[in-house]
């Protein structure tokens, strides 16, 4: 068992990679009621496209990781949210781009819900009867996504940013895409990404680590699971421009919505570099659009925002992009208002007191989030498999300059690169 003190936090996170690859995780928090746990693979909406080292290439049917979760959870002897429940947990899961995770928090029996959290991971049950019927489901849901607002202005904008990276595929694929799904595909992408060495589980809270690692390691000597190689991921070349420079939704809403975004090159950088350029990226965001900055009133004085104006940023080994907006009365004239502004404070630079503020503000939600289990796990997962640790983020942020934010700021906002998209009622066209 490796033990990893982070004194700048007064945490220690105990680790041990097992026998079959699986890696466990174990944040003890003393005075903690609440536990929580997270089993995820490394495996998202955009792995459609893929080789295991000594077998052939495989592509897949669009949305099949977000298929393949909504399947984990049925099991030929009963309800697993049943099982949980009885225990006195509450169980979920979610598919992302990049991962799929399991989880479940409680307050007491964490070790019977870990078992079966561990366990119905480990047991697919597919056949065609059950997934012909999911066909169905799922089918609904992307159904109601098309008619939700915010959803099709946030997918409209990443579909206009890019045109052959799988990111523009909604992770729940499309009613086309999923009709292709079989129970053998299934198996295939199952027994390919959810296989131990693929995976992490996290667990964190009121817990005694080496009860967990006791348990996980007894757990997982009793299965069988063959080695496996390396898994290759296969994307296509992304042109550096934008898909669409603008896209209108016309949908019956009775405010329009704007989103724009603005596409980078993939990050050639990885592990802390990455980290930082993220870090650099979202606090120069913060600085700019908070909800305290000059930009932000500017816009609310003149009621092109309301307090739901957001931004965010994104980047992995295969994207980068930011995102802002809102809704807006006058999406044409917040666009305009936006370059004016952001043009406007590149000629003089951001300063050195609304630095220091948003950069104390994020230290400040940093160390908050490390009162809360769910999200210390969740967050933690994300980054690994990027190859980041979650504790680096203190020290980062401690050692960014303004001149770090600043350079980033005049080389991130790229009008040639920048792209729209809009939600509108159809009588506002």
């Amino acid at each position: 068992m490796q033990v990893i003190p982070y004194p700048h936090l007064g945490e220690t996170i105990y680790h041990e990679k097992l026998d079959n690859g699986l890696h466990v995780f174990v944040l003890p928090k003393e005075g903690f009621q609440k536990t929580y746990a997270t089993f995820t693979t490394q495996y998202g909406s955009i792995d459609n496209y893929f080789q295991v080292k000594g077998k052939e290439a495989v592509r897949v049917p669009d949305g099949i990781a977000h298929f393949l979760e909504h399947k984990m959870f049925e099991e030929p002897e009963g309800d697993i949210f049943a099982t949980f429940a009885s225990n006195g947990a509450s169980a979920n899961a979610f598919t992302s781009f990049d991962r799929t995770a399991y989880l479940f928090s409680s307050t007491n029996h964490y070790l019977e819900n870990l078992t079966t959290l561990i366990n119905f991971v480990q047991n697919p049950y597919f056949t065609d009867e059950n997934v012909e019927k999911e066909k169905g489901i799922i089918g609904q849901e992307i159904k109601m996504y098309e008619d939700n607002a915010d959803w099709r202005s946030y997918y409209g904008l990443i579909e206009s940013l890019y045109a052959k990276h799988p990111i523009h595929i909604d992770i729940a694929g499309t009613v086309a895409s999923i009709a292709e799904i079989t129970k053998d595909t299934l198996y295939e992408c199952y027994h390919t990404f959810y296989h131990p060495s693929n995976m992490s589980l996290f667990v964190v809270g009121g817990v005694d680590a080496e009860e967990v690692l006791s348990l996980v390691k007894a757990n997982q000597a009793a299965k069988s699971f063959a080695p496996q190689g390396s898994i290759e991921r296969f994307f296509p070349d992304e042109p550096l421009e934008v898909n669409e420079a603008r896209r209108v939704i016309n949908l019956p809403v009775s405010m329009p919505k704007c989103l724009i975004g603005f596409k980078e090159e993939a990050p050639n950088v990885s592990g802390k570099d990455l980290l930082v350029k993220e870090l650099t990226t979202k606090l120069m965001l913060d600085i700019l659009f908070s909800s305290s900055s000059a930009i932000y009133e500017a816009l609310y004085d003149e009621q092109l925002i309301s307090d739901n104006f957001g931004h965010e940023y994104n980047c992995s080994d295969g994207y980068a992009f930011s995102m802002l907006g809102g809704d807006t009365k006058d999406p044409n004239r917040l666009v305009e208002r936006i370059r004016e502004e952001v043009e406007k404070r590149k000629d003089i630079g951001l300063d050195e007191v609304t630095f220091e503020r948003s950069r104390k503000k994020k230290i400040g939600n940093f160390l908050r989030m490390m009162n809360s289990p769910e999200s210390i796990a969740n967050e933690f997962t994300k980054y690994r498999f990027k190859g980041i640790d979650l504790f680096d983020i203190l020290p980062v942020y401690e050692q960014l300059t303004l001149e770090d934010v600043n350079l980033r700021f005049r080389e991130h906002f790229n009008w040639n690169q920048l792209a729209v998209s809009i939600v509108q009622s159809r009588e506002l066209s």
